[in-house]
């Protein structure tokens, strides 16, 4: 599929004027060094409204951001990984409430962190199992060793877990060793973002009896159309990918991050659900467009519409919201009036958080400033591709809603 515009603007309710914005906004980050290139998509009842590309793939090499650029799209991967689970789910293969540990007998016995030091925490048995629907919200207690805010994420780090696992170290294992450390907190009790998704894509390897990269090939992407998407990227293809920046302390300015962007270019040794896959705009585009029509796209159908809608609903313990069901010291992504459902962040209330969307909106993004969203009051449809880590350096994504939003005016 083409991620050319395909209608004029003003046929789907955009000021084309006004949608120039995106592009002329985006475009001071490029020219003052803040960012190398980035790719831009919007649609609407499932036509492209806008599709632009500005600056370097690879600023270094002189290559210019196209079409058919590949890019890491890191978390981007849990929205795919949700997908899979609850096509499992639709076959009757589980229940949400069941316990992880009936098929990951490494999680029987888990448990949770109570007080200490990294060098000597103390921890206490979990008065709850980890649940599958625990994966699928981030309520699970598990975290992420790069976060660096508690003393959990300190013991993943010294076990290994930070931005990656020890190497060698397949799914299976991952699932294993992680089972070993202590929760953050008691399963169902906060939210916290981190290794939920990978765990989760393990529980798909069991479920399915194949293997996580084998599921995907299978029963997502070759289905839908998304033949661009893959693991890692091989010589051949390697002119394609977009290079991987930090901002520098001092000035801002992006520069090149090889050290942990040369890991695209090789086969990994296990297949992360929660953030392993590079892509292109066409082809995550696909994927927004199947999840926008309620589980299909072209014919093909991998969910139901009302599976759909009870994935993108908040499934946070009473109504909560991310900022007041996260523990202390979590910040990139919690916002007021935003809760979070099976695989995706859901806009409760756009106002708390000053960012223009519609109430039922879902998204989510990647550690390299990718983000994607779904609004399907408006239909619309938004993907922004780039390649800085963190994604917290510039308010990227909610600035591409303020221009998105206030373009479009039936």
């Amino acid at each position: 599929m083409s991620v050319a515009v395909s209608t004029d603007p003003g046929r789907l309710g955009f000021d084309p004027t006004r949608l120039a914005r995106v592009d002329e906004h985006f475009a001071r980050y490029v020219d003052d060094g803040r960012l190398a290139g980035w790719q831009v998509v919007v649609t609407r009842r499932g036509e492209i409204a806008h599709s632009s590309t500005y600056g370097q793939r690879d600023r270094e090499a002189g290559t210019p951001v196209e079409a058919d650029t590949l890019w890491r799209i890191y978390s981007m991967t849990k929205p795919i990984t949700s997908v899979a689970a609850m096509m499992l789910w639709e076959e009757g293969r589980f229940e949400l409430n069941d316990p992880v540990s009936r098929w990951l007998p490494e999680f029987a016995d888990v448990r949770v962190y109570d007080r200490g030091s990294v060098l000597k925490p103390y921890t206490v048995p979990a008065t709850e199992p980890i649940r599958v629907w625990h994966l699928l919200t981030h309520t699970s207690g598990l975290t992420y060793g790069f976060a660096q805010v508690s003393v959990v994420d300190g013991l993943y780090r010294a076990a290994g877990f930070d931005l990656g696992v020890p190497p060698g170290t397949d799914l299976a294992a991952a699932s294993a060793g992680l089972a070993r450390l202590p929760l953050l907190f008691q399963p169902g009790t906060s939210w916290n973002y981190g290794v939920s998704t990978d765990v989760l894509g393990r529980l798909v390897e069991v479920i399915s009896g194949q293997s996580l990269a084998t599921f995907f090939t299978e029963r997502i992407l070759r289905p839908l159309g998304m033949t661009d998407t893959r693991w890692w990227v091989d010589p051949a293809d390697a002119k394609r990918l977009a290079a991987l920046y930090a901002p520098h302390p001092a000035t801002g300015q992006a520069v090149r991050a090889d050290k942990i962007g040369r890991n695209a270019l090789a086969e990994p040794s296990w297949h992360s659900g929660g953030g392993g896959l590079v892509s292109t705009a066409a082809d995550y585009h696909r994927f927004t467009q199947f999840l926008l029509r309620g589980g299909e796209l072209d014919g093909v159908r991998l969910l139901g519409p009302r599976t759909l809608r009870f994935m993108t609903r908040n499934h946070l313990p009473g109504g909560r919201d991310l900022a007041s069901f996260s523990p202390e010291g979590f910040s990139e992504t919690v916002l007021d009036g935003i809760g979070f459902g099976l695989g995706f962040a859901v806009v409760l209330d756009p106002v708390p958080s000053r960012v223009p969307s519609s109430v039922g909106e879902y998204y989510w993004g990647g550690m390299a400033s990718t983000a994607f969203w779904v609004d399907p009051v408006e239909e619309i449809t938004a993907l922004l591709f780039t390649q800085l880590m963190p994604s917290s350096t510039y308010p990227l994504r909610s600035q591409l809603r303020q221009l998105v939003y206030s373009a479009l005016l039936d």
